[in-house]
């Protein structure tokens, strides 16, 4: 199926959770949030949430600065 992750596209199998698009976007593990069609997703839940054709998820990672 596929997928748009923070603006491109991608192809991943039936069945793909956000955990799977997290890795295959290669994000780091921490200090990361994550939307899904909009609405923001607990991390606790990324491995339960499977996506469907056409999802688009936001990966926003912190950044720090002065």
């Amino acid at each position: 199926m596929n997928v748009t992750i923070n603006g491109q596209r991608y192809e991943l199998e039936e069945g793909a959770t956000l955990a799977d698009a997290l890795e295959r976007f290669q994000s780091p593990s921490r200090g990361v949030a994550v939307a899904l069609d909009g609405a923001v997703v607990p991390r606790d839940r990324w491995r339960d949430t499977e996506l469907t054709t056409a999802a688009t998820v936001e990966i926003v990672t912190a950044v720090q600065g002065g």
